[in-house]
């Protein structure tokens, strides 16, 4: 099959590496998006262990679709038989972007027409129950060339399934898991984020320095899809659970908020590595440096949870406290523009990468 994984902007390169490493071959790179080579195993590896994929989708073509007859005579081209069963649920979504097709509710009709009438010359019916696993369709029309998929994962990959609850302003899951992976958290670091909200930048840290698969709390669309047999998933899970390593990895995690600190607390337990994480509330200005630590944080913004003034105050003391240097290396993501010279210093590197809609650097200090 060829298979999909959308990404947030900035972490092809990450995912590409988790991608390989879970058996995709022949990979195709573009902005926020892999695509890639690999069998059923590899599709339920994938929704598995992939901490900075968005989603695991199934590609089943792309054509060219300037007019909707070219559109419906597309999808009804693609071999969906394959994949959805003559009772299964089949509902249509996607988008469109400068493209001649840029109606989203006629191409989803359109889409949903083809898929009728292939399947019912296949299953040889003329209505649908739908009463079956849910196969999303999806769609993407890019400059006139439409891609048709398959989701297989159901809710986003950065629902690990630990995270009940979360602060005004969270982190997601797979962003959190990328930082963690450019600021190479290994199985013997220690990693402090000093304004840690719901704790996710803990908890994806524990994951890749244990290597505890980040969708092992989770269950996945396809695994109610009759086209993949259940030993797949299972086998992928046992496989999973086998490679958990024991080390010395250990967070800290401070907050001045009370409630966050209860929240990261509960959180970290909940995905199972409450017992690597030390949790207690503390402002920024009483911050003391734990030596040999990675300092990793997503500290508010102004445009979000604080004033402009007080989140530039804020930099401005957490580049007196945190003193980021080899020994200490920092990764701290903002979309302050004026970041560094707040912060006292310039990143040894940085990496644009998007938080939601928002755009942001991850100011690197490693030197």
């Amino acid at each position: 099959m060829r298979l999909c994984c959308p990404c947030h902007f900035g972490l092809e390169s990450v995912l590409s590496f988790e991608i390989k490493k879970a058996g995709g071959e022949n990979l195709s790179v573009t902005d926020g998006r892999i695509s890639f080579d690999g069998d059923a195993s590899v599709l339920a590896r994938s929704n598995i262990r992939l901490a900075t994929a968005e989603r695991v989708l199934i590609e089943l073509g792309s054509f060219k679709a300037e007019s909707f007859s070219e559109l419906f005579d597309g999808v009804k081209s693609l071999p969906l038989e394959n994949f959805i069963g003559c009772y299964d649920a089949f509902p249509v979504k996607g988008h469109s972007l400068k493209s001649k097709l840029h109606s989203i509710p006629d191409c989803q009709s359109i889409i949903k027409k083809a898929a009728v009438e292939r399947l019912k010359s296949k299953y040889h019916i003329n209505s649908f129950e739908e009463t079956g696993p849910r196969h999303q369709i999806q769609f993407n029309i890019l400059k006139d060339v439409a891609t048709i998929y398959l989701d297989t994962s159901g809710e986003g990959l950065h629902k690990r399934g630990y995270r009940k609850n979360s602060n005004d302003a969270p982190i997601k899951e797979t962003l959190a898991a990328g930082i963690v992976d450019l600021a190479r958290v290994r199985g013997g670091s220690v990693v402090c984020d000093p304004m840690c909200g719901s704790g996710t930048i803990l908890i994806e840290s524990a994951y890749k320095a244990l290597g505890i698969a980040p969708g092992l709390k989770r269950s996945f669309e396809a695994e109610k899809w009759d086209c993949f047999p259940a030993e797949i998933w299972h086998n992928e899970r046992n496989a999973a659970k086998e490679d958990i390593r024991q080390n010395d990895f250990k967070a800290f995690g401070f907050d001045i908020d009370r409630f966050a600190v209860e929240l990261s607390r509960s959180n970290c337990a909940g995905a199972g590595v409450g017992d690597r994480a030390v949790i207690e509330r503390r402002a920024i200005k009483d911050h003391v440096q734990i030596p040999g630590a990675i300092t990793i944080c997503n500290p508010p913004y102004g445009e979000r949870m604080l004033e402009l003034r007080q989140a530039e105050d804020l930099y401005r003391k957490m580049g007196q406290v945190l003193r980021p240097s080899k020994d200490n290396p920092c990764y701290i993501i903002s979309p302050h523009e004026e970041f560094e010279k707040l912060f006292g210093k310039k990143a040894d590197k940085k990496r644009k990468l998007y938080n939601g809609m928002l755009k942001c650097q991850l100011y690197m200090y490693y030197l």
